[in-house]
């Protein structure tokens, strides 16, 4: 698997091939979307949309979009906070950590979260915090396996859904 930052054109804009692999995979991922609300139809999720979620996201100081290329196609995305919001959170944040629906449960998630973590190891942070929703058991699952640790519950910033933070110390 191939990690990679997204490059926008020199119009700031996603080029339209890359923004079609990136809506379909974020369409293909049905069952989170209607979980999360980020999207008004889970079941039409159009690439202007997804252009405007990460336009919205690399807005923000500190924000990287990651790409996850394996077998021959986008696999996967990851958006990472170098630096919370709250000045008194130490730690980076995986603020999303997606892979496309007909690879689930073959390893990939693994894979891109362990390339993410060495990322931030490499840069010297000493561990990562990410918040899940409450009502999404299965990401729940999927991190604690990795060894991530329940520490609060709390409202998300963005919608004040009810999340757990985890966080995972980086050794």
């Amino acid at each position: 698997m191939i990690l990679t930052p997204l490059t926008l054109s020199l119009d700031h804009d996603i080029p339209a091939p890359l923004l079609t692999e990136l809506a379909a995979l974020y369409a293909a991922n049905r069952e989170f979307q209607a979980l999360s609300g980020d999207f008004p139809d889970p079941d039409d999720i159009r690439p202007e949309q997804v252009a405007a979620a990460l336009a919205e996201e690399l807005a923000q100081p500190d924000v990287e979009v990651l790409l996850a290329r394996g077998s021959g196609r986008l696999v996967g995305i990851a958006i990472t906070l170098a630096h919370h919001p709250d000045p008194a959170d130490p730690d980076p944040w995986i603020g999303l950590l997606m892979v496309a629906a007909d690879v689930h449960r073959q390893g990939y998630g693994r894979r891109l979260a362990t390339l993410v973590e060495d990322r931030f190891r490499e840069a010297g942070r000493t561990a990562v915090r990410l918040a899940v929703l409450d009502a999404n058991p299965k990401a729940l699952a999927f991190w604690t396996s990795l060894g991530y640790e329940p520490i609060a519950h709390r409202a998300d910033r963005q919608k004040a859904r009810p999340c757990t933070v985890l966080r995972k110390p980086l050794r």
